[in-house]
């Protein structure tokens, strides 16, 4: 008989098309993802640690389907302005007099430390903005060249008036949008709606750099369309970012990527929901504003991880005390049930649980498929413990293989990041111990070779005095007394 195999397809949601599509990467078995980064002058906080923490579980779970993925996050060090206008890198820099740079390695290296702490996965390249200036400068002047920006008084704009599909990204309608005051207006733009591409220094700003129009900066827009295609291609699969990216950065990435690519380089576009803060959107005014830093001093980072991925990435999430609160009950929850199963015997027989785990492990994939639903992923894993424990308790496991059923059930856990390296303590205190007496008995032996008999048998007395037998004939071995 003809065995049905049923192959599950990752559906991402498509912004652009308002959809949940089937992914269709454009090189079988890899992906290009390209995420907004961080513009680094101040700590990073946990709205940051939702986004990123949402991405890097949709790399690692690429990853476990068997993809191969390059994940490029950039790091903005320049041309991220404020609403007055002013460079958020150079506005910090004045008030902490120092040089802009420094602000931005400061708070870089906080912030790797940060994201290293809650467990996300480095991306494979961190390109940083003003690394690429020859690059961007490169493609404003390809932009006037083909009609689609205008230079005026040393500053570079997109004419938006060029592209009849503005706005299709964030369904904004370009006519509305001045009386809507979400443009800027300015005296020497065609249209308050134009977007800069290249920004005029003003006299002594540190934060400048030679071009063909004179001394200036790259707006922050033209960075992202610069380092996602340099290291991507002109066409890549997934390009991610917080919601309120949408408009005006992501839509002006879209068009500068049909102006100087002929259509849009980035075929799904993903964004992740907000933060709240006990059902306010964090900010720093309403004094609600949390670090990640402050965040991880109170809580460890797998309760926090576990946090972000009980809510959809789309949808937004609420930090309360309450949430937080069950998100560690759960982890305890799997936590004690793996270390139950650590502790029981096998007779090589799979057993009961482990045809379930199998199971959980179908239906995991069935709902993770589905735009990475992660809150109906994690109630199957927190249902299937309950059933399992139930069958413990009720003497229905046998013996069972338990290791079986703790490496399947790690295995979709690390899709998560929740699990603490130290969760069997009996495990890495065995493992630890081994290899001190290893190094101990390796130390022994280079001063038996060298002569040094008084000192390797006091080492060997120590060692027996502490329940280590010790066997020198042949290869030197250890076992511990009974």
């Amino acid at each position: 008989m003809l065995e049905v195999v049923f192959v599950m397809t990752i559906k991402l949601h498509n912004t652009l098309s308002g959809e949940v599509e089937e992914f269709e990467p454009l090189e079988e078995g890899k992906v290009g993802m390209y995420v907004c980064g961080t513009t680094d002058y101040d700590n990073i906080h946990l709205g940051h640690a939702r986004t990123y923490v949402a991405y890097d579980m949709m790399v690692r779970y690429f990853e476990w389907k068997g993809f191969d993925v390059n994940y490029i996050q950039n790091i903005t060090d320049v041309g991220h302005l404020t609403d007055e206008g002013e460079d958020k890198v150079a506005k910090r820099a004045k008030k902490e007099r120092s040089h802009p740079m420094e602000i931005v390695e400061y708070y870089m290296r906080k912030h790797l430390q940060d994201v290293d702490e809650l467990k996300i996965k480095r991306p494979d390249i961190m390109p940083r903005a003003t690394g690429h200036l020859i690059e961007m400068v490169e493609a404003v002047k390809d932009l006037i060249k083909d009609g689609y920006a205008y230079e005026v008084n040393g500053s570079v704009y997109f004419d938006v008036s060029e592209l009849n599909e503005y706005g299709e990204l964030s369904n904004v309608v370009v006519d509305e949008l001045e009386e809507s005051g979400r443009v800027g207006a300015s005296s020497e733009k065609k249209d308050p709606r134009d977007f800069a591409l290249w920004k005029k220094a003003e006299e002594g700003q540190m934060m400048s750099w030679p071009s063909p129009w004179g001394e200036g900066f790259p707006g922050w827009h033209i960075e992202c369309t610069v380092m996602s295609t340099k290291y991507l291609g002109e066409r890549f699969d997934i390009h991610g970012g917080a919601i309120e990216l949408g408009f005006p950065h992501h839509e002006n990435e879209i068009a500068q990527g049909k102006a100087l690519c002929g259509t849009d380089p980035v075929r799904y576009w993903v964004h992740t929901g907000l933060l709240n803060v006990d059902g306010e959107k964090m900010s720093k005014s309403k004094g609600n504003f949390i670090t990640v830093r402050e965040a991880l001093e109170k809580h460890k980072p797998e309760v926090l991880r576990l946090w972000i991925l009980s809510s959809h990435y789309r949808s937004p999430v609420d930090y309360t005390e309450d949430k937080i609160e069950e998100a560690k009950g759960n982890l305890n929850k799997i936590l004690n049930f793996l270390d139950r199963l650590h502790h029981k015997e096998t007779d090589g027989d799979k057993g009961e649980l482990s045809r379930l785990v199998d199971q959980l492990t179908v239906d995991f994939e069935e709902k993770m498929d589905n735009d990475l639903n992660s809150p109906e992923a994690l109630s199957l894993i927190y249902q299937f413990i309950n059933d399992a424990n139930r069958k413990l308790d009720q003497g229905e496991y046998g013996e069972g293989d338990p290791a079986y059923v703790i490496e399947k059930l790690e295995d979709i856990l690390e899709i998560f990041g929740i699990l603490p390296e130290d969760r069997f303590r009996d495990k890495v205190e065995g493992e630890l111990i081994e290899n001190l007496l290893e190094e101990i008995l390796g130390l022994r032996e280079e001063f038996r070779n060298e002569g040094k008999y008084e000192v390797a048998d006091k080492i060997r007395e120590s060692l027996e005095n502490a329940g280590v037998e010790i066997e020198d004939r042949g290869e030197p071995a250890w076992k511990i007394k009974n």
